[in-house]
């Protein structure tokens, strides 16, 4: 854990940041007395809710019809 004041925080603000992903925790200081904690942020997975959407989503019974022969024609270019 590095200990930096702000000033000097400042300067090296990169080179902190690369520290921090590396998983090192950085303490800012003012005039040596820590105000702040630099860390990395951690991912979060959200937890997964199968069947959540379960009625809110509406599929038409012919979404998988033969499409109309003038759509066809505008796709294909024929």
């Amino acid at each position: 854990m590095q200990t930096m004041n702000i000033h000097e925080a400042k300067t090296q603000f990169s080179k902190l940041i690369e520290a921090v992903i590396q998983g090192e925790e950085v303490i800012i200081a003012r005039a040596g007395k820590p105000v702040a904690s630099l860390v990395a942020i951690r991912a979060v997975t959200p937890v997964r809710s199968p069947g959540a959407l379960k009625g809110k989503i509406k599929i038409a019974d012919d979404f998988d019809a033969e499409l109309p022969d003038d759509v066809i024609t505008s796709f294909e270019g024929s």
